[in-house]
């Protein structure tokens, strides 16, 4: 790492490595806007049918200047919507607006009790503990949060 990086900015740079190409292929791209990067939030972005889009948040809290020496845990979380907006924050009338922490539509909605909980934030102390991290996320979103995205997968009911 050069030591020249923000934690957002080396934070950005595995994201892209672990979880770009899966998203790229998945049609998504990341949002260029630099400003809410040096805040920690990533967002990647897709159109999809019926005007909608499919938008893949990731948000970073870093505790420290420098990436990660304090020995206190950074963490992140990832957030999902579906909108007739392209921003997530603008409120959505349309019926198929949706929005969740992917780790409650897997624990909550799905039933799927693989993290410790629906409110969880994957939390890491170095490079090695974030590409685990990514690398877990990055699983849940392809296998649920990409085609619940898409409206392809819905929870079972019940």
């Amino acid at each position: 790492m050069n030591a020249s990086q923000s934690p957002q900015e080396y934070f950005r740079l595995l994201l892209l490595t672990v979880m770009g190409q899966a998203l790229s292929a998945a049609g998504y791209t990341l949002d260029e806007h630099p400003v809410q990067w040096a805040g920690g939030q990533f967002r990647f972005i897709r159109r999809l049918d019926e005007g909608l889009y499919g938008i893949i948040e990731f948000q970073l809290l870093s505790y420290t200047d420098t990436v990660w020496a304090s020995g206190n845990p950074s963490r992140f979380r990832v957030t999902l919507t579906r909108s007739d907006q392209p921003a997530p924050t603008a409120l959505s009338q349309h019926p198929r607006f949706a929005r969740r922490d992917l780790s409650a539509l897997v624990v909550e909605d799905f039933g799927v009790a693989i993290l410790p909980s629906a409110a969880h934030w994957w939390e890491f102390r170095n490079t090695q503990q974030l590409g685990s991290a990514l690398a877990e996320a990055g699983h849940l979103i392809v296998g649920y949060g990409l085609p619940w995205l898409a409206g392809d997968l819905a929870p079972p009911s019940g």
